[in-house]
């Protein structure tokens, strides 16, 4: 399995813009440009999406690893922040809350950090990951 985007910028770094496309064209020349990546500007950047394919990367896993273990989980939400410090993209942290029925939480502790180790966007980034893992 292959999966494909495309970026397209025009200008200088600091004033000008970029498109950003995938293949299934959820992503549809949306936008990017230095104030969506360092301020507060209108669009997406490249940690937001880091962050966006390692938290539903890790939750898929996540409920994979729960239902082989014969769990069937209610709902699972992760969110991940993705850090850029001095102009390197340092580390990843997921916090996810989970509704599993007849899960102890010490199952969900082990399984929760079977997923961060093994899911596999975790395994191509070279960055700390973390986890703060609660079930409810």
């Amino acid at each position: 399995m292959k999966r494909n985007a495309t970026a397209i910028w025009t200008g200088t770094v600091k004033d000008g813009s970029g498109t950003l496309s995938t293949g299934s064209t959820t992503l549809d020349k949306t936008q990017y440009s230095f104030k969506s990546r360092f301020e507060e500007g209108v669009g997406t950047n490249p940690e937001e999406l880091m962050a966006a394919a390692h938290a539903g990367c890790f939750t898929m896993k996540l409920s994979a690893d729960l239902t082989e273990a014969g769990f069937t989980p209610t709902t699972l939400e992760t969110t991940a922040t993705v850090s850029l410090e001095n102009g390197v993209i340092t580390s990843s942290h997921l916090v996810t809350k989970a509704s599993v029925p007849d899960l102890s939480d010490e199952q969900f502790q082990t399984i929760a950090k079977g997923a961060k180790e093994n899911c596999p966007v975790s395994k191509a980034y070279n960055l700390e990951i973390t986890l703060e893992a609660t079930l409810s």
